[in-house]
């Protein structure tokens, strides 16, 4: 029997959403986010530690303290560095994180040098029509086509060096934030600060509520996960489950939704854990929450890189419904609002197998079973019983 769950304060997850998003993020340029999401946990008296180099660990002890589960959703974001300084003061630009170089055209930005900030727009190669006429629809696509224009005194390469700007310097695309009355919620790196804030909005909920866990809970907020690493060296407990908080593309062939919120079965990395995704649905169907089946074929997350990495651990993905990702994207306050109530039902619902918290060795009495239809279970008496076998999901 799963606890209540405990209603998410949406005012609080747009605000720290918003806050977020006014703070640059770009992978490897991260100190500024980790210390704002470090103050949110300070704040709810939620425990943690950091890494060396920022991934934030919290913990929410539990009446139990194995098998004990993690949820992760990461801080950073797409972005770009400087690659080239041009003869002319322009910037050559190698993106930070996979994305197409057509939604950086036309953006707004900020350098950051060793010693500040300078503003700067990116542009194609040839921007003028007045100068280039019908040749501006003629240029390819790629980062090998644009280029980085500053607002400051820079027409040539000792200009450029004058002002501090070196090969490797981080640029920040500016969020664009918009919040409608219609609920939707428009901005650039809502992947995955919405996935965030739909988590500290969770916790929160749970905080305030005083419920107890079943089981020790690790959320955790990852700073590396555009480039691949991730949580791959973030789970130093005895996690047997891991929930990954992500973003879910709406597009012609994918089923999900900005009012909804997304389970993966499957993603570039293969299929996610057969129990652990369906304890997932079968908590959003208990709680009425809208909630939709989907498969990520490009798509990597943090619940990848922890398995890559060696980890032992089962593995979900837990996703906000979400229009043109890694572009100027677009969500729905219906979506996150899905997303915080089934984390929160999740966080304080009892493990999957209470049987993860020590190995099967030598018996497989206590090993999953995935065949549960009756008709197969009734043809071999020798066969245990569903029950059985799976019914260890309350046991302590």
């Amino acid at each position: 029997m799963t606890s209540k769950i405990p209603e998410p304060d949406l005012g609080y997850l747009q605000k720290v959403l918003l806050e977020m998003l006014a703070i640059p993020s770009p992978t490897g340029f991260t100190d500024t986010i980790v210390r704002y999401v470090a103050e949110r946990l300070e704040e709810l008296g939620i425990p943690f530690e950091m890494t060396r180099r920022g991934t934030i660990r919290a913990t929410l002890k539990g009446k139990k303290n194995s098998p004990d589960r993690a949820v992760s959703a990461h801080l950073d974001t797409i972005g770009a560095a400087v690659r080239a300084v041009k003869d002319n003061g322009r910037l050559t630009l190698a993106p930070v994180g996979c994305w197409s170089s057509r939604f950086a055209e036309g953006s707004r930005v900020s350098l950051f040098t060793d010693n500040g900030v300078i503003r700067g727009s990116v542009l194609p190669l040839m921007a003028s029509g007045h100068a280039f006429n019908t040749a501006v629809d003629e240029l390819p696509i790629s980062w090998d086509h644009i280029e980085l224009r500053l607002d400051a005194y820079c027409a040539t390469r000792a200009d450029c060096e004058s002002l501090g700007i070196s090969v490797g310097d981080f640029v920040a695309f500016d969020p664009l934030p918009e919040f409608t009355e219609s609920g939707h919620i428009s901005a650039r790196h809502l992947d995955d600060k919405a996935g965030v804030a739909a988590l500290l909005t969770a916790l929160k909920a749970i905080v305030d509520s005083g419920q107890d866990l079943m089981i020790d809970c690790h959320p955790l907020f990852t700073i590396t996960e555009e480039t691949g690493s991730g949580a791959a060296a973030a789970l130093p407990w005895d996690v047997s489950e891991f929930v990954g908080i992500d973003i879910a593309p709406v597009a012609t062939g994918q089923h999900s939704s900005e009012h909804a919120v997304s389970i993966a079965m499957q993603d570039s990395g293969g299929p996610y854990d057969y129990h652990l995704s369906r304890h997932l649905l079968r908590l959003a169907g208990d709680n009425e929450l809208p909630a939709r089946r989907d498969l990520f074929r490009y798509y990597f997350s943090d619940a990848h890189s922890a398995v890559t990495a060696g980890h032992d651990i089962r593995t979900a993905l837990l996703a906000f419904g979400c229009d043109a990702t890694h572009g100027y994207e677009r969500t729905h306050i219906d979506s996150l609002a899905a997303l915080s109530r089934l984390l929160g039902a999740y966080i304080l619902s009892p493990p999957v197998f209470a049987s993860d918290a020590q190995p099967a060795k030598g018996s497989l009495d206590r090993f999953s079973h995935q065949l549960e239809h009756d008709t197969q279970m009734e043809s071999d008496t020798r066969v245990p019983s569903v029950d059985s076998l799976v019914g260890q999901r309350s046991e302590s």
